[in-house]
This record gives structure tokens, C-alpha cells and sequence, in this order.
């Protein structure tokens, strides 16, 4: 038997590990949590200072066996779970579990799975932070008493199988007061002029800013009229010229939510998926040979973006190597972020001589793809900044003033690597004008004006959303994914074409918390308590206090929901069609997922059919029905003919109503980063990209 005994988490952790430690080591996998609050209970006594009553999880039994037996033999145990609150917490229930004296130095960490990583940390061994298992064990205590007493009275007032949550409540709040800001929105009309000016040739674009040196808003025909009345002619003068040089500087590496922000914006991912990718990356990969299973990346749940001093050394041998010292940075400090924990580094590769191109063939093509991404930011974040040539010019014609931009990269610095993805999905046009000076005529050989319409603010997809819940201060690293995943499984949100839409039970229930518990979907309440979080893991405040103050206003309201709040009935609305199986009329009702279609007769007929939705298109195939909008099992949009099964047609782009003018088959929107753009199903016919 091994002389000492290392417990993680995963199996895929332990086996890396495991190499790296050599024979003396024997390393477990705990398989996450071996203990928790019982989930058929609250578990909580709140007459006794919030004492937590702690049961072995179901199936855990066995592993918790088999870890006491390996226990026992061995001269010393470490627990080496993650380096966060979660983390300290399992090591916390292992100690406890195995009998370890949690004073002592049993507690392993460490930022990155590599063997020289490992090997370091296993030198300096501590304690378990009694303030960080405190945070954790506080943050699960409260969720439980939001939880387990409010969730029963939604059950028994609206519907069975709602829950409510601190940080679920207030992220389903931002959606719902999202979608009423878009239906109160009244669209504004406002003009733009452009103009395709002419010199030597070459040809720019400018755009009308005002009249005799004063901005001017165009809002109506009528204004832009007068301003082409005013004009003679199409020789413009220009006014001024001014060139300057600008820099640019690289992002900063990747923190939790800016990875799930950038992975949604360049790889179309979900929050899940990205944390799923990268866990893995984080574990190790079987890179073969000598290296065999290592960490690709460090811990991927970090809101820092501190980098260690090795990590900054790495990067700047490989930029000074690949690219020449002129694209090595400066090195500089990095911002922490209000609230941020900064416990350690941001996400990183943990070898920077691990370029993409070299991992490739190692990876899956999702792995590579996140791979990539991290390796680019953070190589990026330590080049020099891109050197721009800007030029603004100022062109007049009886004092109406246009101007013309451009910019050419004159050094691309960071550039060369990697450029931060934006959420309006514009590309950022690099072209410098051609050579103007002061004192020259251009003519316009075309001016258009164009009619706009104010825009409501948009949806929030799943980067956006947590951009904000970051921005306000809401939730964890941690909490991101599970959080959005959460309001989605008990149908409160719904993805429509990749943004969150508000389901009528969403609103229902958190009609019910706004009048009954409206701390709980208060952004600044909700902030408050992760500012008391933060404070209980510095070793400031005392948990038992921050849940006694939260319980002292929170059980009145608790009361007072049970007497007062009234039951809705969600009523089923009659479709208008019989049920094709038993002849009694088909109703709407109210699902998980929105409403769907089901028999009046239940349970007696089972018969439901989800609501199709026409796109008014004939099917294709079979020129009979008409093309419906269906969802697949991974509630995926596409688009089929109402007669399925017996006609087949399916299509994941959405047909359009015209034929192609080219060869008159299916004209379908193809969507893109660029917009949307309809083109041919059986030719190469195309148009321009509608955004």
C-alpha cells in the first residue's frame, strides 16, 4: 500500500496526478460532494443558530467506504479538491468524514495540473480555511432557506414543480423587465445621409454631420429636404484634415465570465458547453509519449486576471522567439475587478510553447476550438499594443458639413494574434482614405439619404446576460452556468433564435415574489448578500450572523405569503379543434417548455401535440402542406411540413415565400455572423446579407 493517500475529485484528476506523485502516492477520486444537506428536508435548524445537518449523498456510501478503508492505511491523507470555496468545502466534509483533524496540514491546492505545478504545491500543504468553508457552507444554508420555503408555497399556490433561487429570481427578473422595455418601446424615425465621394479615382464614403459647425439630428423627411436644398451642386471642399497616430491595447485574459462571453460570440457556444470543454482541458489531456495525461489549461472558475510572474515569463520567451521583441508588451499590472476574489490566476494555458497548431491532432474539434481561444488571449495580452494611423476629414459644401473616417493598421501588435469579438456583430473597417489636404475639391458623385427607425433594446443571449449579472455583481464564477441552466429546465425563460424570451409562467411566479419577497429579486439586495459572502471568506463578518440578520425580515414575509398569496389557477384555453383520438376538444395548457396542445379528456386520452406555427410557405416536397416551425429534442428550431409523418421535408434554414428568381426551387435565410442572407436550396443564387 501506498504511504499516503490524495483525494480530488475526479477520476480523470486522480489518474494525472497519480503519474505525477510517483509510487509512493495512491490517488482517490471523491466524485464531487460525499456529503450535503438532505434533499427531502430542510436541514437547517433555525432555532439552533442555522446548524446544517449534513447526510452521506445517496450512492455515495460505497466510495465513502472504500476512501475510509484507504484511509486507514495510509501514514498521511491530503485532500486536494479545487482552490475555491466549493473545493475547500469537499475537502472540509472529507476531513470530517474520515476523521482528519482539519488543523492540520492536510489541505494540497494548486492552480494548474502539470507536474511541476503539483509537485510545488505538495511542498507547502495547510490547513482547511475555516473562512472559505464558512463562506460555502453560508451560501448553501441560504439557498436552502430561500428554496425549501418558498418553492412549497409556489407549489401550492401556482403550480407543482417551481422553485425560487437568489441569483435564478433576479436573472429571470432582468429578463422579464428586458422584454417589457421591448413591448412599451415606441421606434423613433431619424435620417442618415450618405455620400460616395471621388478624388483622383479613388472613391470614399462620408457621412452628413451638420450645418455651419453645429451637429445636426435628422428626424424627418422634411429635415433632410432642407439640407439638400442648401446644397449647390456636388463639389465639395474640404475644410480640415486631421491624422493622428492611435494605440490599441490587448484584452486582458480570460476570467470566467468573459470566456463564456467570447466562446458564445466567436464558437457559438453555451455557457454549459464552454465550462463542460474546459473542465476537461483543465483535467488533462492524453497528450502521448513521455508527457502522457496533462492540464492544458489553469482553473477555469477564477474572476482574476492577475497572471504569476512564471506565466508572464512563459509568454514573453514565445512572442520574443515566433513573432521579434518589437511585439513583446509591456509588462503591467491588471485591474482587479470590484468584488473580484482574485485567489488566483486568470485562465491561461499552462504551457505557452503548447501552441494550437501543435495540440490539433490531439484534441476534439471543440476542444481545439477553446483551446485556441484561451492560447490567443492570453499570448495577446502580453504583446505590444496595435499602432493605427486614424484620419478624420471635414468636407463642406455651402455649409453643410460631412465627414469621412478611416484608419489603417500601420502595427499590428496583438492584432496578429487575436481580436476581442463584439456583441453587434460589426466588423471594424481598416482603410485609410485616400490623400486629401485642405484646400482640395471632391465630388459626390452619389448622396443617399436613408430612413431609420429607432431600435428596441435587444433580447439577452446567454453572453449578454451574464456580461450583466457579472456587471451588477450577481452570482459567482460558479454560478453562471448552472444559474442559466436552471431558469431554462423550470420553464421560467425559454432560447428564442439564441436569445431568452420570458414564458407566461416566468412572469406568473415572479409576479407572486415581487409582491411577497421582493428582496429576493432585488439586484442591490442580492449584491449585498454576495458582498457578505465575500466579507464571511475574508474572515470579517461571522455566517451565523449574516443568515440570522437575512431571517429575521425574511420569515414574516414567509408567513405572510402562506395566509395571503392567492392560488392561481392557469386556466386551459380551448383551441378551437377536436383531439383526432377521442373526439373531445383539444386545450392549451401550460408546460416546462410554454404551452402546448393536449386532449380535455385527459387522463382518459393522453393525446398532446406541440403548437405549430406556419411560416406561410407550401411544402416543397409534397405540395400539400405547409412548413411549420418545430423544435427537436435539444429544442433546436427547424422547420418541417405539417403532414410529417407521411411527407418528410425538413429544413434547418427558414423557407421564404418567394421562389428562386434563378431556377424557381426553395429560397431559404441562412444565418450568419455577417446577418441573414437568403439564398438558393438547389443553385448558387444569393443576396447580400440583411443585418
Amino acid at each position: 500500500m501506498a504511504d499516503y493517500l490524495v483525494i480530488v475529485e475526479s477520476p480523470a484528476k486522480a489518474k494525472t496526478i497519480e503519474r505525477y506523485l510517483g509510487k509512493k502516492y495512491k490517488v482517490k477520486a471523491s466524485l464531487g460532494h460525499v456529503r450535503d444537506l438532505p434533499k427531502s428536508q430542510m436541514g437547517v435548524d433555525v432555532e439552533n443558530e442555522f446548524n446544517p445537518k449534513y447526510i452521506t449523498i445517496r450512492g455515495k456510501g460505497p466510495v465513502l467506504k472504500e476512501l475510509k478503508t484507504a484511509a486507514k492505511k495510509a501514514k498521511k491523507v491530503y485532500l486536494a479538491a479545487d482552490p475555491d470555496r466549493e473545493g475547500e468545502a469537499i475537502a472540509w466534509h472529507l476531513a470530517h468524514s474520515l476523521e482528519i483533524d482539519d488543523t492540520s496540514d492536510c489541505r494540497v491546492v494548486f492552480n494548474e495540473i502539470t507536474k511541476e505545478a503539483i509537485k510545488d504545491s505538495f511542498k507547502q500543504p495547510r490547513s482547511i480555511d475555516s473562512d472559505l468553508v464558512d463562506a460555502q457552507q453560508a451560501r448553501r444554508i441560504l439557498d436552502r432557506l430561500v428554496g425549501y420555503n418558498i418553492s412549497p408555497i409556489l407549489w401550492k399556490k401556482v403550480k407543482k414543480g417551481l422553485s425560487a433561487g437568489r441569483v435564478q429570481s433576479v436573472a429571470v427578473k432582468i429578463i422579464i423587465d428586458r422584454e417589457n422595455e421591448i413591448k412599451k418601446f415606441q421606434p423613433e424615425e431619424y435620417w442618415t445621409i450618405e455620400a460616395d465621394f471621388l478624388k483622383d479615382k479613388e472613391t470614399f464614403e462620408g457621412s452628413f454631420y451638420g450645418v455651419d459647425g453645429k451637429k445636426k439630428d435628422l428626424k424627418t423627411q422634411d429635415d433632410v429636404d432642407q439640407i439638400q436644398k442648401r446644397m449647390k451642386g456636388k463639389d465639395f471642399s474640404v475644410d480640415k484634415v486631421n491624422k493622428r497616430e492611435r494605440k490599441r491595447n490587448p484584452s486582458l485574459p480570460f476570467t470566467t465570465s468573459s470566456l463564456q462571453q467570447e466562446a458564445a460570440r466567436k464558437l457559438n457556444f453555451r455557457a454549459k458547453k464552454t465550462m463542460m470543454i474546459a473542465q476537461q482541458l483543465y483535467e488533462g489531456i492524453d497528450l502521448g509519449g513521455k508527457q502522457g495525461t496533462t492540464g492544458l489549461i489553469t482553473y477555469m472558475r477564477t474572476d482574476s486576471t492577475r497572471l504569476s510572474n512564471s506565466a508572464k515569463e512563459d509568454a514573453k520567451q514565445y512572442i520574443e522567439g515566433n513573432f521579434g521583441k518589437e511585439f513583446l508588451g509591456q509588462s503591467k499590472g491588471t485591474k482587479k475587478q470590484e468584488g473580484a476574489q482574485d485567489a488566483h490566476e486568470a485562465i491561461r494555458p499552462t504551457g505557452a510553447d503548447r501552441d494550437p497548431k501543435a495540440m490539433k491532432s490531439i484534441l476534439s474539434r471543440d476542444q481545439y476550438r477553446l483551446y485556441k481561444l484561451i492560447w490567443d488571449r492570453f499570448i495577446a495580452s502580453q504583446m505590444a499594443p496595435a499602432v493605427l494611423d486614424t484620419m478624420t476629414v471635414h468636407l463642406y459644401n455651402e455649409g453643410v458639413e460631412f465627414r469621412a473616417t478611416g484608419s489603417e493598421v500601420k502595427f499590428k501588435g496583438f492584432m496578429k494574434v487575436y481580436i476581442e469579438g463584439r456583441d453587434d456583430n460589426k466588423k471594424e473597417k481598416d482603410k485609410l482614405l485616400p490623400h486629401l489636404e485642405e484646400g482640395m475639391t471632391v465630388k459626390a458623385e452619389e448622396i443617399k439619404p436613408n430612413q431609420h427607425f429607432t431600435q428596441p433594446p435587444p433580447r439577452y443571449t446567454e453572453a449578454r446576460l451574464v456580461k450583466t449579472l457579472e456587471e451588477l455583481g450577481i452570482g459567482r464564477p460558479s454560478t453562471y452556468a448552472p444559474t442559466l441552466d436552471t431558469i431554462q429546465r423550470r420553464g421560467y425563460v425559454a432560447l428564442d433564435n439564441k436569445r431568452f424570451i420570458p414564458t407566461e409562467l416566468g412572469e406568473i411566479v415572479l409576479e407572486q415574489l415581487k409582491e411577497y419577497f421582493p428582496e429576493i429579486i432585488d439586484v442591490d439586495f442580492t449584491k449585498g448578500m454576495e458582498d457578505d459572502l465575500d466579507a464571511i471568506e475574508d474572515g470579517k463578518e461571522d455566517w451565523v450572523n449574516i443568515i440570522s440578520h437575512f431571517y429575521e425580515g425574511f420569515q414574516p414575509r414567509l408567513e405572510k405569503a402562506e395566509k395571503e398569496m392567492e392560488e392561481i389557477e392557469i386556466k386551459d384555453e380551448p383551441a378551437g379543434i377536436d383531439c383526432e383520438k377521442c373526439g373531445h376538444e383539444m386545450v392549451y395548457k401550460m408546460g416546462r417548455y410554454g404551452k402546448f396542445l393536449a386532449c380535455s379528456n385527459f387522463p382518459d386520452c393522453r393525446n398532446t401535440k406541440p403548437i405549430l406555427k406556419k411560416v406561410g410557405v407550401t411544402c416543397p416536397k409534397c405540395k400539400d402542406g405547409e412548413v411549420v416551425e418545430r423544435k427537436s429534442k435539444k429544442n433546436r428550431k427547424f422547420f418541417g411540413c405539417e403532414n410529417y409523418p407521411e411527407c418528410d421535408f425538413i429544413s434547418w434554414d427558414k423557407p421564404i415565400s418567394r421562389p428562386c428568381p434563378k431556377c424557381e426551387s426553395l429560397l431559404v435565410e441562412k444565418k450568419s455572423k455577417k446577418g441573414t442572407q437568403i439564398q438558393c436550396t438547389e443553385c448558387d443564387y444569393k443576396e447580400e446579407p440583411q443585418s
